[in-house]
Protein backbone atom coordinates (compact mmCIF):
# COMPACT_ATOMS: atom_id res chain seq x y z
CA UNK A 1 0.00 0.00 0.00
CA UNK A 2 1.24 3.12 -1.02
CA UNK A 3 0.47 7.14 0.26
CA UNK A 4 0.02 7.87 -3.35
CA UNK A 5 -2.94 5.29 -3.82
CA UNK A 6 -4.75 7.04 -1.03
CA UNK A 7 -4.22 9.84 -2.75
CA UNK A 8 -5.41 8.56 -5.54
CA UNK A 9 -8.75 7.35 -4.25
CA UNK A 10 -9.37 10.29 -1.69
CA UNK A 11 -9.12 12.36 -4.32
CA UNK A 12 -11.10 10.34 -7.46
CA UNK A 13 -14.06 10.33 -4.65
CA UNK A 14 -13.73 14.10 -4.31
CA UNK A 15 -14.23 14.94 -8.06
CA UNK A 16 -17.73 12.72 -8.60
CA UNK A 17 -16.00 9.61 -9.48
CA UNK A 18 -14.23 11.11 -12.76
CA UNK A 19 -10.82 9.97 -12.98
CA UNK A 20 -9.75 12.02 -16.10
CA UNK A 21 -10.72 14.91 -13.93
CA UNK A 22 -8.88 13.68 -11.30
CA UNK A 23 -5.74 13.33 -13.34
CA UNK A 24 -5.74 17.22 -14.42
CA UNK A 25 -5.98 18.23 -11.19
CA UNK A 26 -2.70 15.66 -10.09
CA UNK A 27 -0.80 16.57 -13.44
CA UNK A 28 -0.60 12.49 -14.11
CA UNK A 29 -2.44 10.00 -16.43
CA UNK A 30 -5.74 8.72 -16.18
CA UNK A 31 -4.08 4.87 -16.85
CA UNK A 32 -1.72 5.56 -14.15
CA UNK A 33 -4.67 6.57 -11.73
CA UNK A 34 -6.89 3.43 -12.58
CA UNK A 35 -3.77 1.39 -12.60
CA UNK A 36 -3.11 2.18 -8.87
CA UNK A 37 -6.41 1.83 -8.04
CA UNK A 38 -6.57 -1.76 -9.36
CA UNK A 39 -3.51 -2.68 -7.50
CA UNK A 40 -4.72 -1.45 -4.30
CA UNK A 41 -8.33 -3.07 -4.70
CA UNK A 42 -6.11 -6.43 -5.51
CA UNK A 43 -3.59 -5.82 -2.20
CA UNK A 44 -6.47 -5.15 0.17
CA UNK A 45 -8.98 -8.12 -1.24
CA UNK A 46 -12.36 -5.69 -1.91
CA UNK A 47 -13.21 -2.99 -4.18
CA UNK A 48 -13.56 0.26 -3.67
CA UNK A 49 -15.09 1.43 -6.32
CA UNK A 50 -17.94 -0.39 -8.39
CA UNK A 51 -17.46 -0.33 -12.04
CA UNK A 52 -19.93 -0.48 -14.97
CA UNK A 53 -17.38 -1.36 -18.10
CA UNK A 54 -14.66 1.04 -17.59
CA UNK A 55 -16.55 3.48 -15.72
CA UNK A 56 -16.83 3.95 -12.10
CA UNK A 57 -20.53 4.20 -10.74
CA UNK A 58 -20.48 4.15 -7.38
CA UNK A 59 -18.15 3.84 -3.76
CA UNK A 60 -19.19 0.58 -1.92
CA UNK A 61 -19.52 0.57 1.37
CA UNK A 62 -16.18 -1.22 2.05
CA UNK A 63 -14.79 1.32 -0.40
CA UNK A 64 -16.71 4.26 2.07
CA UNK A 65 -15.00 2.87 4.80
CA UNK A 66 -11.08 2.92 3.49
CA UNK A 67 -11.88 6.71 1.79
CA UNK A 68 -12.35 7.70 5.46
CA UNK A 69 -9.50 6.06 7.55
CA UNK A 70 -7.53 7.09 4.18
CA UNK A 71 -8.97 10.89 4.55
CA UNK A 72 -7.25 10.74 8.34
CA UNK A 73 -4.19 9.39 7.16
CA UNK A 74 -4.11 12.56 4.38
CA UNK A 75 -4.53 15.05 6.43
CA UNK A 76 -2.08 13.51 8.65
CA UNK A 77 0.58 13.72 6.51
CA UNK A 78 -0.20 17.26 5.59
CA UNK A 79 -0.06 17.55 9.33
CA UNK A 80 3.32 16.70 9.26
CA UNK A 81 4.17 18.90 6.49
CA UNK A 82 2.61 21.40 8.42
CA UNK A 83 5.04 20.92 11.41
CA UNK A 84 7.98 21.00 9.27
CA UNK A 85 7.00 24.22 7.57
CA UNK A 86 6.34 26.19 10.61
CA UNK A 87 10.07 25.15 11.92
CA UNK A 88 11.33 26.13 8.67
CA UNK A 89 9.68 29.22 7.69
CA UNK A 90 6.48 30.50 10.59
CA UNK A 91 5.59 33.48 8.44
CA UNK A 92 5.12 31.22 4.57
CA UNK A 93 2.29 29.04 4.59
CA UNK A 94 -1.19 29.17 3.68
CA UNK A 95 -5.03 29.49 5.05
CA UNK A 96 -8.05 28.39 3.70
CA UNK A 97 -11.54 29.72 5.26
CA UNK A 98 -14.95 28.54 4.09
CA UNK A 99 -17.45 31.13 5.13
CA UNK A 100 -20.92 32.86 4.06
CA UNK A 101 -21.21 35.44 1.93
CA UNK A 102 -22.44 37.66 5.09
CA UNK A 103 -19.20 36.98 7.05
CA UNK A 104 -17.28 37.39 4.09
CA UNK A 105 -18.58 40.99 2.94
CA UNK A 106 -19.00 42.67 5.53
CA UNK A 107 -17.21 40.74 9.07
CA UNK A 108 -13.51 40.02 7.41
CA UNK A 109 -12.40 42.44 5.08
CA UNK A 110 -10.80 44.71 7.47
CA UNK A 111 -8.96 41.73 9.60
CA UNK A 112 -8.45 39.94 6.09
CA UNK A 113 -5.64 42.75 5.38
CA UNK A 114 -5.01 43.43 8.57
CA UNK A 115 -3.79 39.82 8.42
CA UNK A 116 -2.42 40.24 4.74
CA UNK A 117 -0.13 43.17 5.62
CA UNK A 118 1.32 41.30 8.73
CA UNK A 119 1.80 38.22 6.88
CA UNK A 120 2.23 38.81 2.96
CA UNK A 121 4.28 35.50 2.20
CA UNK A 122 0.66 33.55 3.64
CA UNK A 123 -1.88 32.56 0.61
CA UNK A 124 -5.31 32.94 1.62
CA UNK A 125 -8.00 30.88 0.50
CA UNK A 126 -11.90 31.56 0.79
CA UNK A 127 -14.64 29.64 0.48
CA UNK A 128 -18.14 30.35 0.48
CA UNK A 129 -20.86 28.05 0.62
CA UNK A 130 -24.11 26.94 2.95
CA UNK A 131 -23.28 26.56 6.70
CA UNK A 132 -23.93 22.71 5.87
CA UNK A 133 -20.95 22.72 3.08
CA UNK A 134 -18.57 25.42 5.39
CA UNK A 135 -18.60 23.18 8.42
CA UNK A 136 -18.50 19.93 5.69
CA UNK A 137 -14.64 21.43 4.33
CA UNK A 138 -13.91 21.74 7.37
CA UNK A 139 -14.96 18.34 8.57
CA UNK A 140 -13.25 16.96 5.59
CA UNK A 141 -10.15 18.83 5.53
CA UNK A 142 -10.82 20.74 2.27
CA UNK A 143 -10.16 23.93 4.62
CA UNK A 144 -8.83 25.27 8.16
CA UNK A 145 -11.21 27.11 8.83
CA UNK A 146 -14.80 27.47 8.91
CA UNK A 147 -16.99 30.26 9.90
CA UNK A 148 -20.67 30.21 10.27
CA UNK A 149 -23.62 30.88 12.55
CA UNK A 150 -25.74 28.07 11.42
CA UNK A 151 -25.07 24.09 11.36
CA UNK A 152 -21.86 24.22 13.37
CA UNK A 153 -23.26 21.89 15.82
CA UNK A 154 -23.62 19.35 13.95
CA UNK A 155 -20.82 17.79 13.19
CA UNK A 156 -18.68 16.49 16.26
CA UNK A 157 -15.30 16.60 14.92
CA UNK A 158 -15.01 20.07 15.04
CA UNK A 159 -13.65 22.57 17.40
CA UNK A 160 -16.00 25.45 18.15
CA UNK A 161 -15.43 28.87 19.27
CA UNK A 162 -18.19 31.76 19.81
CA UNK A 163 -16.55 35.03 17.95
CA UNK A 164 -19.16 37.46 18.34
CA UNK A 165 -22.86 38.13 18.89
CA UNK A 166 -25.11 40.22 16.33
CA UNK A 167 -28.69 40.90 15.75
CA UNK A 168 -31.20 41.94 13.02
CA UNK A 169 -32.58 44.96 11.09
CA UNK A 170 -35.52 45.25 9.35
CA UNK A 171 -34.90 47.33 5.81
CA UNK A 172 -38.13 48.85 4.44
CA UNK A 173 -38.21 52.01 1.27
CA UNK A 174 -38.96 55.09 2.60
CA UNK A 175 -42.46 55.36 1.80
CA UNK A 176 -42.92 52.08 3.29
CA UNK A 177 -45.69 52.20 6.51
CA UNK A 178 -43.40 50.58 9.25
CA UNK A 179 -40.70 53.22 7.66
CA UNK A 180 -42.72 55.61 10.51
CA UNK A 181 -42.69 52.73 13.05
CA UNK A 182 -39.12 52.87 15.17
CA UNK A 183 -40.00 50.35 17.56
CA UNK A 184 -42.34 48.01 15.00
CA UNK A 185 -43.58 44.64 17.27
CA UNK A 186 -43.37 41.09 15.52
CA UNK A 187 -47.47 40.91 14.78
CA UNK A 188 -46.66 44.33 12.54
CA UNK A 189 -44.02 42.93 10.72
CA UNK A 190 -45.62 39.47 10.82
CA UNK A 191 -48.92 41.62 8.51
CA UNK A 192 -45.87 42.27 5.29
CA UNK A 193 -44.23 39.94 3.23
CA UNK A 194 -40.64 39.39 4.10
CA UNK A 195 -37.61 39.29 2.21
CA UNK A 196 -35.33 37.44 3.96
CA UNK A 197 -32.10 35.06 3.88
CA UNK A 198 -32.57 31.14 3.02
CA UNK A 199 -33.94 28.68 6.43
CA UNK A 200 -30.29 27.26 7.10
CA UNK A 201 -28.28 30.79 6.48
CA UNK A 202 -27.43 33.72 8.50
CA UNK A 203 -29.40 33.47 11.76
CA UNK A 204 -32.23 32.01 10.34
CA UNK A 205 -33.44 29.67 13.04
CA UNK A 206 -33.88 32.14 15.47
CA UNK A 207 -35.83 34.57 13.36
CA UNK A 208 -37.92 31.63 12.49
CA UNK A 209 -38.26 30.77 16.24
CA UNK A 210 -39.17 34.42 17.14
CA UNK A 211 -42.28 34.43 14.98
CA UNK A 212 -43.50 30.65 15.84
CA UNK A 213 -43.22 31.45 19.70
CA UNK A 214 -45.69 34.50 19.40
CA UNK A 215 -47.93 32.13 17.53
CA UNK A 216 -47.18 33.77 13.90
CA UNK A 217 -46.80 32.38 10.33
CA UNK A 218 -45.53 35.04 8.32
CA UNK A 219 -45.17 34.96 4.72
CA UNK A 220 -41.80 34.99 3.17
CA UNK A 221 -42.30 36.13 -0.31
CA UNK A 222 -38.63 36.05 -1.30
CA UNK A 223 -35.61 34.34 0.46
CA UNK A 224 -31.22 34.71 -0.84
CA UNK A 225 -28.30 33.77 0.84
CA UNK A 226 -27.06 37.37 -0.12
CA UNK A 227 -27.56 40.03 2.27
CA UNK A 228 -27.00 42.55 -0.83
CA UNK A 229 -29.90 41.06 -3.01
CA UNK A 230 -32.17 40.92 -0.41
CA UNK A 231 -32.41 44.46 0.08
CA UNK A 232 -32.08 44.69 -3.96
CA UNK A 233 -35.84 42.80 -3.82
CA UNK A 234 -36.35 45.19 -0.56
CA UNK A 235 -35.68 48.38 -2.95
CA UNK A 236 -38.13 46.67 -5.44
CA UNK A 237 -41.08 46.61 -3.19
CA UNK A 238 -41.06 42.96 -3.00
CA UNK A 239 -41.80 42.65 0.81
CA UNK A 240 -40.06 43.86 4.53
CA UNK A 241 -36.35 42.83 4.32
CA UNK A 242 -34.89 41.40 7.72
CA UNK A 243 -31.13 41.05 7.47
CA UNK A 244 -28.45 41.06 10.26
CA UNK A 245 -27.53 44.74 11.26
CA UNK A 246 -23.44 44.26 9.85
CA UNK A 247 -25.16 44.40 6.94
CA UNK A 248 -26.30 47.79 6.85
CA UNK A 249 -24.41 50.23 5.18
CA UNK A 250 -25.63 53.87 6.29
CA UNK A 251 -23.88 55.28 3.12
CA UNK A 252 -24.92 52.73 0.27
CA UNK A 253 -28.21 51.81 2.18
CA UNK A 254 -29.30 55.50 2.40
CA UNK A 255 -32.16 55.29 0.30
CA UNK A 256 -33.97 52.81 3.07
CA UNK A 257 -34.77 52.88 6.65
CA UNK A 258 -33.37 50.31 8.69
CA UNK A 259 -35.11 49.73 12.22
CA UNK A 260 -33.36 47.90 15.03
CA UNK A 261 -34.99 44.51 15.31
CA UNK A 262 -32.99 43.14 17.96
CA UNK A 263 -35.39 43.44 20.81
CA UNK A 264 -37.34 41.19 18.34
CA UNK A 265 -34.97 38.46 18.19
CA UNK A 266 -32.65 36.34 20.38
CA UNK A 267 -28.77 37.34 19.16
CA UNK A 268 -27.06 34.92 16.98
CA UNK A 269 -23.39 34.05 17.88
CA UNK A 270 -21.45 33.28 14.54
CA UNK A 271 -18.15 30.82 15.64
CA UNK A 272 -15.05 29.62 14.06
CA UNK A 273 -14.28 25.91 13.89
CA UNK A 274 -11.49 23.95 12.77
CA UNK A 275 -11.40 20.11 12.55
CA UNK A 276 -9.99 18.11 15.90
CA UNK A 277 -6.31 17.48 16.15
CA UNK A 278 -5.46 20.31 13.31
CA UNK A 279 -1.86 21.52 13.83
CA UNK A 280 -2.28 25.25 14.11
CA UNK A 281 0.14 27.53 12.63
CA UNK A 282 1.41 30.53 14.61
CA UNK A 283 0.03 32.80 12.02
CA UNK A 284 -3.51 30.54 12.41
CA UNK A 285 -3.70 31.20 15.94
CA UNK A 286 -3.06 34.99 14.95
CA UNK A 287 -5.53 35.17 12.34
CA UNK A 288 -8.47 34.02 14.94
CA UNK A 289 -7.59 35.66 18.21
CA UNK A 290 -7.66 38.97 14.90
CA UNK A 291 -11.29 38.07 14.23
CA UNK A 292 -11.92 37.34 17.92
CA UNK A 293 -9.84 39.20 20.18
CA UNK A 294 -11.03 37.75 23.57
CA UNK A 295 -9.65 33.51 21.68
CA UNK A 296 -6.06 34.05 22.72
CA UNK A 297 -3.52 31.35 21.65
CA UNK A 298 -4.05 29.76 25.74
CA UNK A 299 -8.05 29.45 25.19
CA UNK A 300 -7.90 28.48 21.75
CA UNK A 301 -5.32 25.30 22.71
CA UNK A 302 -7.51 24.27 25.74
CA UNK A 303 -10.46 24.25 23.67
CA UNK A 304 -8.96 21.96 21.36
CA UNK A 305 -8.34 19.39 23.84
CA UNK A 306 -11.93 19.34 25.00
CA UNK A 307 -13.23 15.92 24.53
CA UNK A 308 -16.94 17.27 23.48
CA UNK A 309 -19.23 20.23 22.72
CA UNK A 310 -20.02 20.17 26.16
CA UNK A 311 -16.29 20.46 27.13
CA UNK A 312 -15.95 23.49 24.84
CA UNK A 313 -19.03 24.83 26.02
CA UNK A 314 -17.94 25.30 29.60
CA UNK A 315 -14.71 26.35 29.50
CA UNK A 316 -16.60 29.54 27.47
CA UNK A 317 -18.99 30.22 30.51
CA UNK A 318 -18.07 33.41 31.81
CA UNK A 319 -16.10 34.68 28.87
CA UNK A 320 -17.50 37.75 27.43
CA UNK A 321 -18.49 37.61 23.59
CA UNK A 322 -18.54 40.56 22.09
CA UNK A 323 -21.46 42.00 19.74
CA UNK A 324 -21.20 42.77 16.18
Amino acid sequence: MKLQQLRYIWEVAHHDLNVSATAQVLYTSQPGISKQIRLLEDELGVEIFARSGKHLTRITPAGEAILEVAGEILRKVEGIKQVAQEFSDENKGSLSIATTHTQARYALPGIIEKFMGQYPDVSLHMHQGTPMQIVEMAANGTTDFAIATEAMELFGDLVMMPCYKWNRSILVPKDHPLAQTPSPTLEQVAAYPLVTYVFGFTGRSQLDDAFKSKGLTPRVAFTAADADVIKTYVRLGVGVGIVASMAVDPVQDSDLVALDASRLFEPSITKIGFRKGTFLRGYMYDFIEAFAPHLSKDLVEKASLCHNKQEVAALFEGVDIPEH
